[in-house]
């Protein structure tokens, strides 16, 4: 027997050994799936005899198959390991589809589309068909052409299905159906296949080929699948067809880390899998690697409230280690500033580098006020898989707006914004303003505002749009004088389109768009309220621009230092780890998410996804949430995530004063299954597009707080937003009283106490 195999626990072991027929390994977080993975391979070839090429292994990512790869290469060779069919879904099927393209029709050399060269070519069946692109969006198509395609639906089949037609008139896209039977037919006359086409062809060429079918069953006479618990309806049929008979099939995933249903990740795929295979032996790898055990059986606590899933009872042979940390904070602010202090607490005391540190939310939203409080402290951060919070386009859009509001003679905002949302002022248009300003010395915004006194013309449809566009901004201009930035700033929002723009679908990257422009606006909240509590009463938004430059100049990594906190949504952290990890805004509404509602199978989605949150922590976990946050513009008081609650209170460090039973399922509100209003749609609707335009929504701007009661020095203070503060200093008469204050975790604000929102409690 090879060495590896006694490097194995006694239950990988048991799963790599056992090849009679076919085996579902439930792999715990941390549990070592990827050794027994490539220990299984490698055991299949140097003591079963099977050929490298009669080995197919299945991944989700290119980077797990090459580390695969690399670790089965350094047990049987190079030269064996290069000759598996080991990859992604896409890139094997890829492989079998160029060897069979002519039994479907394609050349052999057909090419793939990625999802700009899909777009484009719907853009472009959308306009032939001279239909409305602002109802049929190129994305929101693609998206359903997509779902479409990775449910195994031909066009064909999908114009004779009643549930889509009548889904797609309840949209008001009811020519989807020809959309997609054109756009199908112009990708075969170009000899070319989508990302999509990839699963649905492979499927088809089974599905209608037997003697191909039956040409690959006998070439794999082994199949290996990872991560069972992501694979789609596609993905899932076509193991089965490949699999046939025959019962070498091998499939390793953890039912508890399903968390991708969103792109149609279905975990009937691996919850049903004994029932599709029976006879089906079952492993569990329990053994945790990665946590300490306290961290491990506060995530056992919490997960065994899933009715759906494959009981097991994940343990760790690590030390017990520290209780998971609970945060109470006032606000969102203080969260932000309990974390900071907190990671610079930690990295004081136990000397862990800045990349042991992680602090994962439910939406990409939420990463402004982490950021912000990191910034403050100077602490290095990276936002991982995406970009950080000023540097998205849908803010740098907004933003644009705002700059040139305030500065109408900034060209790069003008070109940015001139035509966004689209507005039929093009390329060409644009580059005669840019040609005629440059010619006279003039500026863009000078051009445009009377294009005949410097000798240009346009047509009268352009001329209009034009006008259009200029006196869009005039008006902005009048209402930033007018208003505060949070007031000016929501209507510019509002009135430039871009939310309209955006919520035109609900496609997954929209939402995340449209949350991130909601906490902007919360942002532009939040300033006002905290410069007119320190006495500044009129709070323009060039004085918002100005602090949001220093923010951003800050996002390009001039230093070039490598050594960073990471910022990430729990989804992107899925098979990471690290030392410490801070699972925040564990709110009601946000963590579960608002969009479960009371369906039970999210909420269990959701509760997985909080599992593999704390599965992420090696040595600390630290959960925390907000008694109040800024949201739609407005102060909100939330409960706690009940999520907290399913936790058993032994593996929790609970603030002082707190307990279990105020954290328990009857706080949480009522409403949970309604569609909650926003800051740009005040009334849930699935199109807003064609809500008019509301008042501004109340704000968390403070009036005049006049019944706060005389402070002195010495006094403790509970702040709405600050959190307990100890007074200073308190100087200036009647209506300029200003109070200096040390805050717990925000250190010193000197307020304006005519306006501050506090109350005295020592």
């Amino acid at each position: 027997m090879s060495d590896y195999i006694n490097e194995l626990n006694e239950g990988q072991r048991a799963a790599v050994l056992y090849n009679e027929g076919p085996s579902l390994v439930i792999a715990g977080a941390g549990s070592g799936k990827t050794r027994v993975l490539t220990y299984k391979i490698a055991y299949l070839m140097e003591k079963l005899g099977y050929h490298p090429w009669n080995i197919l292994a299945l991944t989700f990512t290119n980077k797990a198959a090459r580390e695969m790869k690399e670790r089965i290469a350094r047990q049987v060779g190079d030269d064996l390991a290069r000759r598996l069919w080991m990859g992604t879904f896409h890139s094997i099927f890829l492989r079998i589809l160029h060897a069979e393209a002519d039994a479907l029709g394609f050349a052999p050399n057909f090419t793939i589309y990625d999802t700009d060269d899909s777009r484009s070519l719907l853009r472009a069946i959308i306009k032939e068909m001279q239909l409305d692109e602002k109802t049929y969006k190129p994305s929101l198509v693609q998206g359903r052409i997509s779902n479409a395609k990775n449910h195994l639906v031909t066009p064909a089949s999908y114009a004779n299905n009643r549930e889509a037609l009548q889904a797609d008139q309840a949209a008001r896209v009811p020519a989807l159906r020809d959309i997609y039977r054109h756009y199908w037919e112009r990708c075969r006359q170009a000899n070319a296949m989508d990302f999509d086409d990839l699963l649905l062809y492979t499927f088809l060429l089974f599905r209608d080929h037997p003697d191909v079918l039956e040409k690959y069953r006998a070439h794999f006479q082994y199949i290996l699948v990872d991560e069972y618990q992501d694979t789609n309806f596609a993905q899932h049929s076509i193991v089965l067809q490949l699999a046939g008979e025959h019962p070498h099939v091998c499939v390793v995933g953890d039912d508890a880390q399903s968390i991708y249903s969103f792109r149609g990740a279905n975990i009937d795929n691996i919850l049903t899998f004994t029932k599709v295979f029976p006879g089906t032996k079952i492993f569990k790898l329990e053994q945790n690697y990665r946590s300490t055990q306290t961290i491990v059986s506060a995530a056992n606590s919490l997960i065994e409230k899933n009715q759906y899933q494959i009981r097991k009872e994940v343990f760790s042979k690590k030390e017990k280690g520290d209780s998971l940390g609970v945060f109470r904070a006032y606000s969102d602010v203080e969260e932000g500033e309990i974390v900071a202090n907190k990671i610079q607490e930690l990295r004081r005391r136990q000397q862990y580098a800045w990349t042991d540190f992680a602090i994962l939310y439910r939406t990409n939203a939420q990463s402004r006020i982490f950021e912000e409080a990191l910034r403050k402290r100077s602490l290095p951060y990276r936002i991982y898989g995406g970009l950080s919070f000023y540097q998205r386009k849908e803010i740098k859009d907004v933003i644009a707006y705002f700059r040139l509001t305030v500065n109408p003679y900034d060209e790069e905002a003008l070109k940015r914004i001139i035509n966004y949302p689209l507005r039929g002022i093009g390329n060409t248009t644009l580059g005669k303003i840019i040609e005629t300003a440059s010619q006279n010395n003039a500026s863009l915004w000078e051009v445009l505002c009377q294009p005949l006194s410097f000798g240009l013309s346009f047509a009268k449809g352009t001329a209009a749009k034009l006008q259009a566009f200029h006196q869009l901004i005039e008006n902005f201009i009048r209402l930033a004088g007018e208003q505060n930035a949070y007031e000016a700033g929501t209507e510019i929002i509002r009135q430039s389109g871009i939310i309209a723009d955006i919520c035109q679908d609900n496609l997954p990257e929209n939402l995340s768009r449209k949350e991130n422009i909601e906490e902007l606006a919360n942002g532009l909240s939040d300033f006002c309220a905290q410069r007119l509590e320190e006495g500044n009463t009129h709070v323009a938004l060039s004085d918002f621009l100005s602090e949001v430059s220093l923010l951003t100049d800050q996002d390009t990594d001039k230093d070039g230092n490598t050594e960073r906190i990471t910022l990430m949504t729990v989804h992107a952290a899925k098979g990471l780890e690290f030392k410490n990890v801070f699972v925040v805004g564990l709110e009601e509404g946000l963590f579960p998410s608002n969009m479960a509602g009371d369906s039970p199978r999210a909420l269990e989605e959701e509760r997985r996804l909080f599992y593999v949150a704390i599965t992420r922590a090696e040595e600390h976990c630290f959960l925390s949430y907000a008694k109040t946050r800024i949201r739609y513009g407005k102060m909100e008081f939330g409960a706690p995530s009940r999520f907290l609650h399913d936790i058993d209170a032994r593996y929790l460090d609970l603030p002082q004063g707190e307990s279990a039973r105020r954290i328990a399922p009857q706080d949480r509100p009522s409403d949970m299954a309604r569609p909650k209003a926003s800051l740009f749609n005040p009334t849930p609707t699935r199109n807003l597009k064609r809500v008019p335009p509301e008042p501004a929504a109340k704000t968390a701007i403070p009036k005049a707080a006049a019944g706060n009661a005389p402070v002195r020095e010495g006094q403790t203070i509970e702040h709405e937003r600050f959190g307990l503060g100890t007074v200073l200093r308190v100087e200036g008469t009647g209506e300029n009283v200003k109070a200096t204050i040390r805050f717990e975790n925000v250190g010193e604000k000197q307020l304006l106490l005519r306006f501050a929102r506090f109350k005295v409690i020592g």
